[in-house]
């Protein structure tokens, strides 16, 4: 017997409840969206409008032993696309979406991170699987969000960290070792320890 496909609305709100045990948003019930054009001229003054900072550009060299997966990653709203593989630790990666409730009331956190200790932590945001690029920066700028941010919406990652939904953060140390967090973090505080445990680096106050 066929499937009615979910419209957007309803496929969200029993996301919520199939993952609530995980307090995690499931991927939207519809094909991977591997065409989305994340780079328009729309899209480039959404991103400037939200003052969104430009993605770093791939290093030449790699951390030897690097446990990130060899994907590169366009530049969500333009710029120089981004090899997951040169991201170089202490880094945290955190994927979400403007279709994921629990992302929004994360994305605060990751840029207070930023914010706090962007020149010893880099801080990159991955927008997952997500059809709708303008709304993800729309969401970016209400949540006063300026650290940079790729794009993944065909699910490139999904195989090498193994996600199935969001919110998903990869905390990166300085030797390349890659940790998982799935869930929400819920406050400033968490973020901070999960940094200092999986990154290894020392935050401070």
């Amino acid at each position: 017997m066929s499937r009615r496909p979910l419209r957007r609305g309803t496929g969200w709100l029993l996301a919520g409840v199939l993952l609530a045990a995980t307090a995690g948003c499931a991927q939207p019930q519809e094909a991977l969206q591997t065409q989305v054009d994340v780079d328009t001229p729309e899209l480039r003054t959404l991103k400037a409008r939200a003052g969104v900072e430009p993605c770093p550009a791939s290093k030449a060299a790699t951390t030897a032993g690097s446990e990130l997966p060899d994907v590169v990653l366009p530049c969500l709203g333009g710029g120089p696309e981004v090899s997951l593989r040169s991201v170089a630790g202490p880094a945290v990666l955190n994927l979400w979406a403007q279709w994921c409730g629990p992302c929004g009331e994360e994305l605060p956190l990751f840029q207070r991170l930023h914010d706090r200790a962007g020149d010893r932590v880099e801080v990159l945001g991955i927008d997952w699987q997500d059809s709708q690029p303008g709304r993800a920066l729309e969401l970016a700028r209400l949540s006063g969000v300026t650290y940079p941010l790729a794009a993944d919406p065909g699910a490139l990652v999904a195989d090498a960290w193994r996600v199935n939904g969001l919110p998903v953060t990869v905390f990166v140390d300085a030797d390349g070792r890659t940790s998982v967090h799935r869930g929400q973090i819920a406050d400033y505080e968490e973020l901070t320890r999960l940094v200092e445990k999986n990154a290894d680096v020392r935050l401070g106050g």
